[in-house]
């Protein structure tokens, strides 16, 4: 059982940058996938980013790449999400989710555990 806790949203202006954190519980994190995915008003929840259980390999959403950075800290069972040059069309809640095994890192029905999302709002 993985329980995920994410943190760091907020309301930031348009080209700004806020960093995402999510925190999770149990021993054995270093052996899950990590996602985020997020979900704006009206609109159904889409993949954003997800690193290997390593932290080798990452995988983004087109339209965050070049702006958004996973990365992970094992020794802290933690991921995090860069979001810089952040645009009004980010806005959404973000959410963190964990996967065993490899490939789908971009579909959420390949996650087995997810947080309760943290806010993101981007002001024009």
């Amino acid at each position: 059982q993985v329980q995920l806790v994410e943190s760091g949203g907020g309301l930031v202006q348009a080209g700004g940058s806020l960093r995402l954190s999510c925190a999770a519980s149990g021993r054995t994190f270093s052996t899950y996938a990590m996602g985020w995915f997020r979900q704006a008003p009206g609109k159904e929840r889409e993949f954003v980013a997800a690193v290997t259980w390593g932290g080798a390999t990452t995988y983004y959403a087109n339209s965050v790449k070049g702006r958004f950075t996973i990365s992970r800290d094992n020794a802290k069972n933690t991921v995090y999400l860069q979001a810089n040059s952040l645009k009004p069309e980010d806005t959404a809640v973000y959410y963190c989710a964990a996967k065993r095994g490899p490939g789908g890192y971009n579909f959420q029905t390949s996650y087995d555990y997810w947080g309760q999302g943290t806010h993101v709002t981007v002001s024009s």
